[in-house]
């Protein structure tokens, strides 16, 4: 079945980091866009100065994510988004802490999302060293 989609697979792999890279763009420029709403949202789930962490944040994961995008410097690219799934899983939807049973499933969702992101990203780091097709 792979064999048949030979002439498909840089395609496929180029669509993979599109659809893996417009999750953290489209979420970098909402921080950035919507910098007073959203680091009001950090500072609420007890983020340290807040606004520069959403726009460090932005940055980051808009940078990791047009690395991995690219193919350019997608180790570093991936690491980055690790750096902000991590921590944020656990800063922003501790859904341990959470006593209605709705909202703690609710941020459980963002936390294993978050989580099965930053896997994804670290796949993406262990590969890193290898040929991708279509990137920089």
């Amino acid at each position: 079945m792979v064999e048949a989609l030979g002439p498909f697979m840089p395609w496929l792999h180029l669509m993979g980091r599109i659809l893996f890279a417009l999750v953290f763009i489209a979420s970098g420029m909402n921080h950035l866009m919507k910098l007073d709403e959203k680091s009001a949202y950090a500072a609420s789930k007890g983020v340290p100065a807040a606004k520069a962490a959403t726009v460090i944040s932005g940055l980051m994961i808009v940078a990791g994510a047009a690395m991995v995008l690219l193919g350019w410097h997608r180790f570093i690219g991936a690491g980055l988004l690790v750096i902000y799934l991590i921590p944020k899983a656990f800063m922003i939807h501790p859904f341990w802490k959470e006593s209605d049973p709705q909202a703690s499933m609710n941020e459980m969702s963002h936390f294993m999302k978050d989580l099965a992101l930053a896997g994804a990203a670290l796949l993406i780091a262990f590969y890193a060293s290898q040929p991708w097709p279509m990137s920089l």
